[in-house]
């Protein structure tokens, strides 16, 4: 399945969802929340990277070609 048919099928999801009122709507505040909760964990990530000494160029690549393979909860499908 391509982006943009996997992009409409949740695009209509999110709208049953919002139509029936079953969908979670944040508020600024949940919002605001969210980001800094996600700033600390990216901030606190980066900082044991940095303190790790036995971390290696060819180790962080691994981690970054990860993502474009997929990475955690890809099927395959």
């Amino acid at each position: 399945m391509n982006p943009e048919q996997q992009r409409e099928i949740a695009s209509e999801g999110g709208r049953a969802a919002h139509a029936s009122g079953h969908a979670h709507e944040f508020t600024s505040e949940e919002a605001r929340a969210a980001g800094r909760k996600g700033g600390e964990a990216r901030s606190h990530n980066t900082q044991s990277r940095s303190s790790n000494s036995s971390s290696t160029d060819r180790d962080i690549q691994g981690d970054a070609s990860e993502g474009q393979r997929g990475g955690r909860g890809r099927t395959g499908h």
